[in-house]
């Protein structure tokens, strides 16, 4: 389907207030300049210089910083989303601040076409041949389009993952004639003196063996159904904070029609080299919002390049393919592409015996705090406008309660307060709610994304990041998050704490801006 654009006036003049989401436009109109345009550009999370980017691809640690790739379509406005992506590559020494350093694996040089997801490794001890330290990318491209032609290729770089040159035009995997068959995740068993890769085949992830990255075997599948095509597949090892080894196999899933997420699913298990076992049959999910695909995990490491083996990073594409094209940073700013924060992901164990992941944002965001408000505790019985004015920033708080219904916050609150974004806990379950502004979803089925919570314990503890085009929220120390897109006019900057059916003490309501 060929690309199209959604123009917003989001300017905050009082034109602005009143405006609804334009008619749609063809991408060819391009990118608008106009003098009464301000700027939808988020403030600290990452966002692509120009035109469009989508799926973010596995950072690598490459020379004391890390290497991250993503799919990008420099010919977005003249050709829309079908004119195909390169790897665009930043790099950054602290996951917050990143510099652009351009395509790294460009498009269209051979005859197979554009490249796609996959992901990048350092060959340390030059099994492929390209000499010890080279960084190979395996990535899908489809020669014919709809002709069962997705296959996997090669491309090296001998000068750190900067460029890259591709190894021919022929496949180092083959399409064996279905549809599905993309976005390898590679890993490095050395336990076993081997690659493994991770290939999303539809209702399955197929796991294949190499010796050389260039040519592959294949020794199992992994089958789920329910929760639509499965993409961007993940494999690792981590420790947990009990001590206990276990593997994840994750996938970008769309649960929509069984009740779910539409992000990142995992399954917690063993997985022996050939054969993943999960623990349990159903998945978890990293994010409970509409607006984490394409989602990445990796390595942490430390400034000396030393692996932590219980945490890792991830990164997700805050976008939906649902209304991927509407955003209103295409007139004034010229691109459409905005990352979640990069968060750190560790591995608990519940009293249930059941391992999950906990979030929260990379600790280095702690160092670009500009302003920091500590409002303390703050008394609410209905609706509380705070004095604080914003369009990003990072608001934290525990609520606690003898009993009440629901209680939560307004964020990027009209002038007027009827415009807002709800995030808090009403009864059995903590939500998100961008109905009551702007936002991408013009079905208006996607509306308020929802996780569990138990209302016995009378408190819960939220940590939310705010930025001029999405919300992030981190619900009792980051067991589950809500990320979804919302387009707030730049003008509804208030911020309201409110309580149904009860009171509710809000303690050490902290808010923290950030400047990077």
């Amino acid at each position: 389907m060929r690309g199209m654009t959604r123009r917003a006036l989001f300017a905050g003049s009082a034109a602005g207030t009143a405006a609804a989401l334009l008619p749609a436009v063809p991408a060819t109109a391009g990118p608008k300049t106009r003098a009464d345009c301000a700027s939808y550009r988020a403030r600290y999370h990452f966002t692509v210089p120009d035109q469009w980017k989508n799926d973010p691809q596995r950072p690598i640690w490459v020379d004391g910083e890390y290497h991250y790739y993503y799919l990008y379509n420099p010919d977005y406005f003249t050709g829309g989303t079908t004119a195909g992506t390169a790897w665009r590559l930043a790099t950054s020494t602290d996951l917050v601040r990143f510099t652009d350093r351009g395509i790294a694996v460009p498009k269209d040089t051979t005859p197979n076409g554009d490249v796609w997801s996959g992901s990048a490794v350092v060959d340390t001890d030059d099994t492929a041949g390209f000499g010890a330290g080279a960084v190979v990318v395996l990535a899908t491209m489809e020669p014919v389009e709809g002709a069962d032609s997705q296959a996997q290729y090669l491309y090296y770089s001998t000068d750190g993952g900067r460029t890259f040159t591709h190894h021919g035009t022929d496949p180092v995997l083959a399409n064996p004639g279905v549809r599905d068959f993309r976005d390898p995740k590679v890993i490095r068993d050395g336990e076993r003196g081997r690659w493994v890769m991770a290939l999303a085949e539809n209702n399955k992830i197929g796991f294949y063996h190499s010796s050389n990255l260039r040519s592959w075997t294949y020794v199992s599948g992994f089958v789920k159904d329910g929760i639509g095509v499965l993409e961007c597949p993940d494999l690792f090892r981590i420790r947990a904070e009990d001590g206990t080894v276990r593997w994840v196999l994750g996938a970008s899933a769309n649960g929509k029609g069984s009740g779910l997420p539409n992000t990142y699913a995992y399954w917690t298990g063993a997985f022996d080299g050939t054969t993943f076992t999960p623990d349990a049959s159903e998945p978890q999910w990293l994010d409970h919002g509409w607006d984490w695909y394409g989602a990445v995990t990796f390595d942490k490491r430390d400034a000396d390049g030393r692996l932590d083996e219980g945490t890792r990073y991830a990164i997700g594409w805050l976008n939906n393919w649902d209304y991927a094209n509407t955003t209103p940073t295409i007139d004034c700013d010229g691109f459409n592409g905005t990352d979640s924060i990069v968060r750190e992901i560790v591995l608990k164990r519940a009293p249930s015996g059941m391992y999950y992941f906990a979030s929260r944002p990379v600790a280095a965001l702690d160092s670009y705090v500009s302003r920091t408000l500590n409002l303390g505790d703050l008394e609410v019985d209905g609706t509380r406008v705070l004095d604080h004015r914003g369009t990003a920033y990072e608001v934290t708080c525990e609520i606690t309660w003898d009993q009440l219904t629901g209680a939560g916050l307004q964020l990027r609150r009209s002038p007027d307060g009827v415009r807002h974004i709800d995030a808090g806990v009403y009864g059995d379950y903590a939500f998100l709610n961008r109905r009551p502004t702007v936002n991408p979803d013009a079905s208006g089925r996607w509306q308020e994304s929802k996780s569990p919570f138990d209302p016995s314990a009378r408190r819960v503890r939220l940590r939310i990041l705010v930025d001029r085009t999405s919300v992030e929220m981190f619900v009792d120390d980051g067991r589950y998050v809500h990320s979804s897109e919302v387009f707030p006019y730049l003008l509804d900057d208030r911020l309201a704490l409110f309580t149904i059916g009860g009171r509710a003490v809000f303690r050490n309501t902290v808010i923290r801006e950030f400047t990077v």
